[in-house]
């Protein structure tokens, strides 16, 4: 297939050079080609991923707000309040906007190598279906807190309004916010979940179950649409793609992202670390302010990360050095995530060596931060060798078939 001027456009509109070697050829966006500020975000996301859900596998002790121990030492309450305030409920909004930004950007970039509609319909339809296959069998052998299902079922819901007009977009990412507002507050009005079975095929039911529960109920209640719209709207404007044209744009969204979610994360932070107890109608509420507050401040993070690469852009700064190992997780961020869970639920599960039975916060966040360097370090050897990630690999197979099926099927990592 002869390259095509919207290739050639796209490349120069991002940045960087064209390869005639590479042009129009099949496989994976080369990663001199890849725009810094998606996949900056999605390697330093994973670290509050790994925060977030690590709590998760705790077990032993009676919790409170939040999940958390209520026996927790003066560090771990420290901890929980700093990690309630910044990460929690944070972390998954700003994945899932740059979810919504993938799934544009593929897209867009079948558009222009001329797959025709039906067939670029099917190869997103085949994603979003793979996408939640990927998170049952996640769900069902690791974790059940598994984010993949809700992403892929939701994405369906994102293909349906993708090319809709801003306002259509602002209506749904509004509604899917006070439903997002009013399920975390029941939530928070429901008692403990039960104990997770020591037996590890016991545990292979419940967390199947968990999860298909989560799955339905995240898309009906629609968990995370708002942020992936807000992911579509991103991509149309270019604000990741080009963000050096875009400075003074991502500098507000920054400090209205901060604000909003600082103080929407505030009151719900500090009862979390057991400062305040205002009730139990009070901190449902509470969670759910938290809850829909997440949205700006995954925005405003996402928009930090694109001025970092709007500054790698200006000073033609090759992939190499600190940036480039971040960008490589981001690369690779569906092995990423699927690797903490390898590392972390054989470890802290009662089906495994236990470790997690009365562990503090901050012991289980500095092994979160672990995990994360090890997935650091694998991507980078991946990166290093000139190694895609195995399930971006699989992933890609599934959905485009074998090599040289769909010739002009990209790739942008989940």
């Amino acid at each position: 297939m002869e390259p095509t001027r919207t290739d050639t456009a796209a490349q120069a509109r991002s940045g960087a050079p064209v390869d005639a070697r590479t042009e129009g050829r099949a496989g994976p966006t080369p990663a001199g080609q890849r725009s810094w500020a998606p996949d900056l975000a999605r390697g330093a996301v994973l670290l509050g991923i790994a925060l977030a859900n690590v709590g998760l596998y705790l077990h032993g002790t009676d919790t409170g707000p939040g999940m958390r121990p209520v026996d927790g030492s003066p560090l771990d309450r420290t901890l929980d309040f700093v990690v309630t305030l910044l990460v929690n409920d944070r972390s998954r909004p700003m994945f899932a906007l740059l979810f919504g930004f993938g799934l544009v950007t593929i897209a867009r970039r079948m558009t222009e190598r001329g797959l025709e509609p039906h067939r670029r319909r099917s190869v997103l339809l085949r994603r979003q279906l793979w996408l939640v296959a990927f998170g049952g069998v996640h769900a069902a052998l690791l974790f059940e807190g598994d984010i993949l299902g809700i992403y892929g079922a939701t994405g369906l819901v994102v293909l349906l309004l993708m090319n809709r007009r801003p306002r259509v977009l602002i209506a749904w990412g509004t509604v899917s916010l006070v439903l997002l507002g009013v399920m975390f507050a029941v939530v928070g009005l429901a008692p403990e979940f039960p104990s997770t079975p020591t037996e590890y095929l016991p545990s292979v039911v419940e967390r199947a179950s968990i999860w298909v529960l989560g799955v339905v109920g995240g898309t009906v209640v629609m968990l995370v649409l708002a942020p992936m719209l807000a992911g579509v709207a991103m991509a149309r404007a270019g604000l990741l793609d080009r963000p050096w044209e875009h400075r003074p744009l991502l500098r507000r969204l920054v400090r209205l992202g901060s604000l909003v979610g600082v103080v929407g994360a505030l009151p719900y932070a500090l009862v979390v670390a057991r400062v305040w107890d205002p009730g139990t109608v009070t901190t449902s509420v509470l969670a759910g302010v938290h809850a829909v507050t997440g949205t700006a401040m995954g925005v405003a993070y996402v928009c930090l990360f694109a001025l970092w690469a709007a500054r790698l852009h200006d000073r033609r700064a090759a992939r190499r050095g600190a940036p480039a190992v971040l960008a490589a997780v981001g690369e690779r961020s569906l092995t990423c995530y699927l690797l903490q869970s390898v590392l972390l639920a054989p470890l802290l599960s009662p089906w495994g060596l236990g470790l997690g039975d009365g562990m503090g916060t901050a012991t289980a966040y500095g092994i979160a931060v672990g995990a994360w360097l090890v997935t650091v370090a694998v991507a980078w050897g991946l990166a290093s060798a000139g190694r895609r990630g195995p399930f971006e690999v699989l992933l890609r197979r599934l959905t485009y078939g074998r090599p040289g099926r769909h010739a002009t099927a990209p790739a942008v990592a989940v």
